[in-house]
């Protein structure tokens, strides 16, 4: 069959990145239908023929109560989360508008995901099947030299005298400069270039940088791979190479830059803090997580892997510093543990974290000895702050003495929560629940952990409570079932993927795990004991397991995307910044957790 637009998939995400002859052989197979007005494309239960992609017309999806959860429209996708699944219709699709609707075969769509990695990635990141995870840390097979490179490289004009740049590179403390036109690439220029062209030969210092520079050097693309600037390099003896897109100078890379790669990962970060032994080299450390986080994420590695890998090296932050106050102020009086609670305590810590963390003191201990833990979780938190992870703004520290207390206090602190679950014992229940050991002596926290969870599982009051208290943090649905955004201040126009992204799923799991003592922390671990133990119905588990992979992989990768550009990152998601495609799984994935949301306030999400 002809199709009416054969270019179609070649500005679509993820085929704009195969190759023209897979996109031809796509084609091939795929068959264009025409929908009429007012006709059910599929309905729920309905064998699936393929993945749809609107050609033109609008089509409308609803879930089982024929609630809508999208208005799709031209270049948009549907019917993959049924294909993922077990081959049936999920959803029911019905033509809004006189449509045309390119079809990819659901056997050529099961053997794209197994055949074609861009393919796969793109559907399993939005779908149910388990995300692909990096073989391992700082392998260069599996990065793009866009996720290597220095963006903004120093530049200067051929005309520019070489004491000039020479200046230039002492004062940004760089090797080499890109010698440019405009945005246009001439040559570039390396200290080996100043000792052996102009130093060797007395060249004036007014000499233009053109009369020593290498002209038309070896370039690469953005989307060239790790190991192609390895093997270029070492072919060609060369330290320095640009990255050029579409004729315009966009980054360099440098050898440098692959010797921080393939450093860059947790076993290195968690060595080097364990010998640390003054807070300014462990501030020096955590300082390099930014681009730990972009080197995780560049290598297809599961959200739950890449926080729980920070988590870890912020652990090993904490311990060390707890051994320094322990050397700073002598051998401690009684037996403490410190605790960690929030992102820390669930092990979800992504490139943007505050501390939040307790102390729980033996009971019996005198008012002269438990004096001498003040000053302790001030040095511990104070050393935290200077390692990046800044105070709580709720002031929820080891330094309050609220929460530096004796066994016993913290005993009775859960059994008044649960007992008169108040507005602030919701909120105070909520943080407590993902308390988890540090450092210190773990015999204090056991029994009161899986006390707590035995009271909290049997007073139906205070689980009514918590979860009214779990649904206050809606997802960002608009009316229309679009997204919605901030409307006014700093973050206009953008999600927050925290507070409204993953936070409700955080909530739902901390529900779950009440619901049926679960002992697990981390929200994935969670939901999948959730699904395992029959607290939460198959159907419905793993979509939102789905949901929230998606939402945390998409925040994940928003905090790469500004790292690279060298800004700091933060959880506020332009939707603009998203292709077609992506808004439409990350607005299903939202409709997921609404439901999930209604489920739970209904009495169905805590029970299969």
């Amino acid at each position: 069959m002809t199709i009416d637009n054969p270019s179609i998939l070649s500005y679509l995400h993820p085929y704009d990145v195969l190759t023209d002859v897979t996109r031809a052989q796509i084609l091939d197979q795929c068959e264009q239908i025409d929908v009429a007005k007012g006709r059910d494309i599929y309905v729920i239960g309905d064998q699936l023929r393929g993945l749809y992609i609107i050609e033109s017309g609008q089509v409308a999806v609803t879930d089982e109560n024929a609630a809508p959860i999208s208005l799709l429209r031209r270049e948009n996708s549907f019917g993959e989360r049924g294909l993922l699944r077990d081959g049936r219709a999920a959803t029911n699709a019905k033509a809004q508008e006189d449509c045309r609707l390119l079809v990819i075969p659901s056997t050529l769509f099961q053997g794209l995901l197994v055949d074609c990695e861009p393919f796969g990635r793109f559907y399993r990141r939005s779908g149910n099947a388990k995300l692909q995870v990096a073989s391992k840390p700082g392998d260069l097979t599996r990065v793009r030299v866009d996720a290597l490179m220095s963006t903004n490289p120093v530049v200067c004009a051929e005309d520019t005298p070489i004491q000039d740049a020479a200046r230039m590179m002492r004062d940004k403390k760089i090797s080499s400069l890109c010698v440019v036109d405009g945005d246009a690439l001439r040559g570039i220029v390396t200290l080996r270039d100043f000792v052996n062209k102009a130093v060797v030969d007395d060249l004036p210092m007014t000499t233009p940088i053109a009369a020593i520079m290498t002209n038309n050097p070896r370039v690469l693309t953005p989307a060239a791979i790790g190991s192609d600037v390895l093997h270029l390099m070492m072919e060609n003896r060369l330290g320095h190479l640009p990255v050029i897109s579409a004729g315009r100078l966009v980054g360099i890379v440098t050898q440098t830059d692959l010797t921080r790669y393939q450093a860059s990962h947790a076993s290195t970060f968690v060595a080097e803090a364990a010998q640390a032994t003054t807070v300014q080299e462990l501030a020096a450390i955590t300082a390099r997580i930014p681009k730990l986080l972009v080197s995780l994420v560049a290598t297809g590695n599961r959200h739950d892997v890449v926080t729980r890998l920070i988590t870890d090296i912020a652990d090993v932050v904490t311990r060390r510093l707890l051994r320094m106050a322990e050397d700073k102020f002598g051998t401690p009086p009684a037996r403490y543990l410190w605790l960690a609670c929030g992102s820390q305590g669930r092990q979800e810590q992504t490139g943007v974290s505050d501390q939040d963390n307790c102390l729980i003191l033996e009971d019996g201990i005198s008012d002269a000895d438990a004096a001498y833990f003040a000053p302790f979780a001030q040095f511990v938190s104070d050393g935290l702050d200077a390692c990046g992870y800044v105070y709580c703004p709720g002031d929820m520290m080891a330094t309050n003495p609220r929460w530096c207390q004796p066994l016993s206090v913290w005993t009775a602190y859960f059994k008044g929560w649960i007992a008169n679950p108040s507005k602030e014992a919701q909120m105070l229940a909520s943080v407590m629940f993902d308390l988890r050991p540090i450092g210190g002596d773990e015999t204090l926290f056991a029994d009161l952990q899986a006390e707590t969870l035995r009271l909290a599982a049997s007073n139906s009051i205070f689980t009514a409570h918590m979860a009214t208290n779990a649904l206050t943090h809606a997802t960002p649905l608009g009316l229309l079932r679009g997204l919605s955004t901030i409307r006014a201040g700093e973050h206009r126009d953008t999600i927050d993927m925290k507070l409204n992204g993953v936070i409700p799923v955080v909530d739902l799991g901390r529900m779950y795990a009440l619901a049926g003592q679960l002992s697990a922390l981390n929200t994935r671990a969670r939901l999948k004991a959730a699904l395992d133990g029959g607290i939460i119905s198959n159907s419905g588990g793993l979509d939102l397991v789905a949901a929230y992979d998606l939402v945390a992989q998409t925040r994940l990768q928003h905090q790469a995307n500004l790292i690279k550009q060298d800004l700091a990152p933060d959880n506020f998601l332009p939707p603009a910044t998203l292709s077609g495609f992506e808004r439409s799984h990350l607005r299903d994935a939202f409709v997921v957790i609404k439901t999930m949301q209604s489920a739970l306030m209904q009495g169905r999400g805590v029970l299969a």
